[in-house]
């Protein structure tokens, strides 16, 4: 989501009239960029008025309303940043913002403690082919077609990756506290939108993750693997790196060269537009 100048105030959605109790009460909610992908169509870019019982968490209630918490980078009420404990009270006007590319809100954060400053990755066995993307372009990719839900939800928050998905549900759970839900179906389409949403471009480096074991490629001397190499391999290529791991040998091949020169082009090729729903 892009926004530009500061983030309005909240006075259009305040919800007015209401008689607080500690009983409960009615708030209003107004999502904004894509977290409107997970409203139904006719709850999207509009504020939602929702009654509650109790003194339910401002996560519990956005969640109840489909929205993993993992695609949420700030939360206001009524122009104040909160956190997902947030209890909420009547009359309480919650805006809810996606990830921002041109907006520095790092003053107004209070959801998580400690950001992610490396783009690390654990992929859901429903986006095999992403997560060879990723490891083509050089990113730190863990995958399993054997993979659980508990086990990678377990593995994204105890090794500090981002989780990938295109299972909503399993964003929800608790553990898990940066994830994504991959819109498109098409891998290819899917690299282009992981890689803005995470703002990748600048950070590839391909030719160095093994693509069957995701370990760190080394490079070697053509001398060590020459006994290995096919006769047409040995003549025209001079550079190759070795898995540690599994001993695979990796040369830049016109096969994957080009592999590697779709996808940057296709990254490199379309920026990110402005987004029309710019703030609460």
């Amino acid at each position: 989501m892009r926004l530009a100048g500061a983030l309005p105030g909240p006075e259009a959605l305040r919800v007015r009239g209401l008689r607080g109790s500690v009983l409960g009460g009615e708030a209003s909610f107004r999502f904004f960029g894509e977290l409107n992908d997970f409203l139904p169509p006719d709850e999207r870019q509009r504020p939602l008025l929702r009654s509650f019982r109790g003194r339910p968490s401002v996560k519990h209630m956005i969640e109840a309303l489909g929205v993993p918490h993992t695609e949420i980078e700030l939360i206001t009420v009524s122009g104040t940043s909160v956190d997902f404990a947030y209890r909420v009270r009547d009359g309480d006007a919650v805006c809810v913002y996606p990830v921002f590319e041109s907006f520095d809100v790092t003053p107004l954060l209070r959801l998580r403690e400690t950001p992610l400053r490396t783009a690390r990755f654990v992929v859901d066995t429903n986006l095999g082919k992403l997560a060879l993307y990723l490891r083509i372009l050089g990113f730190d990719t863990l995958y399993s077609n054997r993979y659980g839900d508990a086990e990678i939800a377990g593995i994204s928050s105890e090794r500090k990756r981002i989780l990938l998905t295109r299972d909503r549900r399993l964003l929800h759970r608790r553990n898990v506290t940066h994830g994504y839900w991959v819109r498109s179906t098409d891998p290819r389409e899917q690299i282009e939108e992981v890689a803005r949403r995470f703002d990748l471009v600048g950070l590839i480096e391909p030719f160095h993750r093994c693509l069957r074991c995701n370990s760190e490629l080394r490079p070697v001397d053509k001398s060590e693997v020459e006994h290995r190499l096919e006769p047409r391999t040995k003549k025209y290529y001079d550079e190759f790196r070795t898995c540690p791991d599994c001993g695979r040998i990796y040369w830049k091949g016109t096969h994957f060269e080009h592999m590697r020169q779709e996808l940057l082009a296709r990254l490199q090729g379309r920026g990110a537009s402005d987004d029309p729903d710019r703030g609460c």
